[in-house]
C-alpha cells in the first residue's frame, strides 16, 4: 500500500522529550534492560548503595515507564486520523458503477499542534514524577542507613553502661562484706542490669526490623538473601544558607517542577478548547473504474461547531482546571516553605543539643559517676545517687546518639526531598525536560 511507512512531523518538544528519554535510558535501562548493579559489600561506598537502590527500586521502575510512555502518547496526539478507504458501488440489473476512493481527515487549524502541547506538558509532569521517586529512593536508603548505622550505636552505649552496673554490683558487693552496706545495694545493681538488659533486647530484636526496611530500600524482595551493611558512616554535606536553601527549593524541587508543568499542560488544553470552535475537514477522492473514461469524483467536507454551549462548557472546564493547578502549586509552594522551615529548626535543634552534649553534658555525667561512686566507697551518698548518676550519664550517652541520628535525618531530608537533591551519577536530567539540545546526567 502507498501509506505503509507514512509517518508524521515530530514538534520540537516531542524531539526534546524523546532526547531526554534517550539520554536517561542510557543510564538507567540501556537497551530496556536493567543495568548491571554494583557490587555491594561492608566496605562499598554509600554511593554505592545509593546507586543499588535507585536503579534496583520498583517504585523509580513504575515511574519511569509512566513518563516513557507519556512521552510516546505525545505522537498519537499530534498525528493526523488515519485515512480511511472507501468502496462504492451503483447496482441496477448489473454493476453500473465501481468507485474506489480514499478519504483524509483533517483537524482544524492549531488542533494537532494544541494536542501535542497537552501530551508534552503531561509527559513533563510525568518526568518530574520520576525524579521524585528517585530522589525518595534515595532518601529512603539513607534514612534505614543511619537508622542501623545509630542502632548499633545506642547497643555499643548500653553495653558500656552494662559493663558500668557490673561493675557498681562488684563494688556494693564488696561494701556489703565488710558491712558498710545493706544487700539491698547489691539488688538495686542487679535490678538496673536486668532492666538493660532488656532494653539492650529490645533494640537489637529492632535491628531485624530496620534490616528488613534497608533491604526493601534496596528493591530487594523477601526471598532475597540479606544485603551487607555499610561499615563506614558518611553524613549528608549542606553548605547553603536558609536563603539560599528556600531559591534553590523553587528552582529544583520535583514536586514544584511537576506541578508547573501541570498548569502549562491546563494551559495548553485551554488553547485546544478554544479551537473547537474551529471547523474539521475531511477530503477524498472516488474514481468510477468502470467508466470510460475513468470518472472521477472529489469529496470535501467540514464539521458545524454549532453547540456553542458545548464549546462554552470546554473552555470553562479547561479555565478551571487550570485555576485548581495553579492552587495545587500553590498550596505545594506553601507546604515546602513549612516543611523547609521545619527541617532546619529540626537540624538546628539537634545540632545544639549535640554541641551541648558534647562539650558540658557528657564530660559532667562522666564526673559525675566518679564523684559518686566515690562518696559510695567513703560512705558519703548511697547507692541510689550512685545509680541516679549512672542513669544520668546513659540518658546523656542515648541523647547523643539520639541528636545525631535526629540531625543527619533533616540533612538527607533538606537535601532530597525538598531541594530535590539526587545523588552523584543518578539517572536523572541535570536541566528540566527539554531545556536544551544537549545536557548530562547528574
Amino acid at each position: 500500500m502507498a501509506t505503509v511507512g507514512c509517518v508524521g512531523t515530530r514538534t520540537p518538544d516531542e524531539q526534546a522529550a524523546r532526547r531526554d528519554v534517550q539520554q536517561v535510558a542510557a543510564a538507567y535501562r540501556p537497551n530496556d534492560q536493567r543495568p548491571t548493579l554494583p557490587t555491594l559489600t561492608t566496605n562499598s561506598p554509600l554511593a554505592d548503595f545509593l546507586a543499588f537502590a535507585i536503579l534496583n527500586d520498583p517504585k523509580v521502575e513504575a515511574a519511569y515507564y509512566d513518563w516513557v510512555a507519556a512521552v510516546e502518547r505525545i505522537t498519537p496526539a499530534r498525528s493526523l486520523p488515519n485515512p480511511r478507504v472507501t468502496f462504492q458501488m451503483d447496482i441496477m440489473s448489473i454493476v453500473t458503477s465501481l468507485m474506489p476512493g480514499l478519504m483524509m481527515d483533517l483537524p482544524g487549524p492549531g488542533k494537532l499542534g494544541a494536542r501535542a502541547a497537552v501530551a508534552s506538558a503531561e509527559s513533563t509532569a510525568k518526568y518530574f514524577a520520576f525524579e521524585t521517586s528517585v530522589v525518595q529512593a534515595a532518601f529512603n536508603l539513607k534514612k534505614a542507613y543511619y537508622q542501623l548505622f545509630f542502632l548499633a550505636d545506642k547497643i555499643r552505649v548500653s553495653r558500656q553502661i552494662l559493663e558500668l552496673l557490673s561493675d557498681l554490683e562488684r563494688l556494693a558487693h564488696a561494701q556489703n562484706s565488710v558491712g558498710k552496706v545493706t544487700l539491698q545495694d547489691v539488688l538495686r545493681a542487679q535490678i538496673e542490669q536486668d532492666r538493660l538488659n532488656t532494653e539492650i533486647a529490645g533494640l537489637t530484636d529492632s535491628r531485624r526490623l530496620l534490616t528488613t526496611q534497608f533491604k526493601a530500600a534496596l528493591g530487594l524482595g523477601p526471598d532475597r538473601p540479606e544485603p551487607p551493611l555499610p561499615a563506614r558512616f558518611e553524613s549528608t554535606p549542606l553548605n547553603l544558607s536558609a536563603d539560599q536553601l528556600w531559591q534553590t527549593a523553587l528552582a529544583r524541587n520535583p514536586r514544584l517542577q511537576g506541578m508547573a508543568a501541570e498548569v502549562a499542560g491546563a494551559e495548553a488544553a485551554i488553547r485546544l478548547a478554544r479551537r473547537e470552535r474551529i471547523p474539521d475537514f475531511s477530503v477524498g477522492l472516488e474514481a468510477d473504474v468502470k467508466a470510460a473514461p475513468t470518472m472521477y469524483r472529489p469529496q470535501l467536507g467540514f464539521t458545524l461547531p454549532i453547540w456553542r454551549d458545548k464549546i462554552a462548557a470546554e473552555i470553562a472546564a479547561a479555565q478551571a482546571g487550570k485555576r485548581a493547578a495553579e492552587a495545587r502549586l500553590s498550596a505545594e509552594q506553601i507546604t515546602l516553605a513549612v516543611e523547609l522551615a521545619d527541617k532546619l529548626f529540626n537540624y538546628r535543634e539537634s545540632s545544639r543539643n549535640l554541641a551541648l552534649l558534647e562539650d558540658k553534658l557528657l564530660a559532667k555525667g562522666r564526673q559525675s559517676v566518679a564523684v559518686a561512686q566515690s562518696g559510695y566507697l567513703s560512705g558519703k551518698i548511697d547507692f541510689f545517687n550512685l545509680i541516679d548518676a549512672q542513669r544520668t550519664l546513659l540518658g546523656f550517652l542515648l541523647s547523643e546518639v539520639e541528636a545525631r541520628i535526629q540531625r543527619e535525618l533533616a540533612l538527607a531530608e533538606i537535601s532530597h526531598l525538598l531541594l530535590g537533591t539526587a545523588p552523584p551519577n543518578a539517572p536523572v536530567l541535570s536541566e528540566p525536560p527539554g531545556a536544551s539540545k544537549s545536557r548530562t546526567l547528574r
